[in-house]
């Protein structure tokens, strides 16, 4: 399984090279260079989209941020990849069918899309790249509208809060650049701490954050919430204890993950 990985990874490497070159590609030229299957080229690019790395457009992509060139895909990327995935997927199973979820930008929290299969739900989001994230029919999709925010592509501004102050959610779920007792919920960016603030205060159910251990007791520059905004913490069995346990004092519902999951 690692050999397998290691293939993908080295394929996946090759695309973002061209795309370095070119910026945009499409999947039969791709798949005729590497002398692979369309239906590979689509699952590596499909992939590659969930990361952030690559915007999906009908019969190819186009490369999101060059920055991201500069650092090959590797193992460890794989690693945390595949530990975000695994709390995501515990976060899907706290969404139930006919749920109103705010979704905000991060990266970490969009995963949760593919992962809510047969379920009627809505999602809320300041995330402009889920229009181009695969999803389950039964899902409807409500962009906040907004200005849009550098490479990240998240939406910001009056418009997008008008937008949620309007709707009242079931679930939210929030990514984060760092979370503390000392610092509640933070974020590295600025405009996205009220969009952050409007999405817990127009949620009536489970809020939750998802995050890997790297980002707990981490304070960063803009303050988002307080724990006691938020109801529930999932991340994995890297995170500080010592923190940990702050937060569980603090009445917050804590679920870790394996730090090494599964492949």
């Amino acid at each position: 399984m690692k050999s397998s990985r290691s293939v993908i990874q080295k394929r996946q490497d090759k695309i973002m090279n061209h795309l370095a070159q070119y910026q945009t590609a499409e999947v039969v030229a791709l798949a005729n260079w590497l002398g692979i299957s369309e239906i590979t080229v689509r699952r590596d690019l499909d992939q590659m989209s969930r990361k952030g790395l690559v915007e999906r457009f009908f019969g190819g992509a186009r490369l999101v941020n060059q920055a991201e060139v500069r650092q090959p895909l590797e193992s460890v990327a794989s690693d945390l990849d595949l530990k975000k995935n695994e709390i995501v997927r515990v976060a899907a199973q706290m969404i139930e069918d006919k749920d109103v979820v705010f979704i905000n930008s991060s990266s970490t929290a969009m995963r949760i899309v593919p992962y809510l299969i047969n379920k009627s739900v809505v999602i809320v989001t300041n995330n402009a790249k889920m229009i181009y994230l695969p999803h389950d029919r039964r899902i409807e999709v409500i962009l906040t509208g907004g200005e849009v925010y550098g490479n990240k592509k998240s939406l910001i501004g009056e418009f997008a809060l008008n937008t949620l102050s309007k709707i009242k959610a079931t679930k939210c779920v929030i990514g984060v650049s760092g979370i503390s007792v000392k610092g509640g919920i933070s974020t590295e960016v600025l405009p996205e701490t009220a969009i952050n603030q409007m999405m817990l205060k127009r949620c009536n159910g489970d809020k939750i954050v998802v995050t890997d251990g790297s980002k707990i007791g981490r304070e960063r520059n803009f303050h988002s919430g307080n724990l006691n905004d938020i109801t529930h913490l999932i991340t994995d069995d890297s995170a500080d204890p010592a923190e940990l346990e702050w937060f569980r004092a603090k009445g917050l519902k804590i679920t870790l993950v394996p730090s090494h999951p599964p492949i």
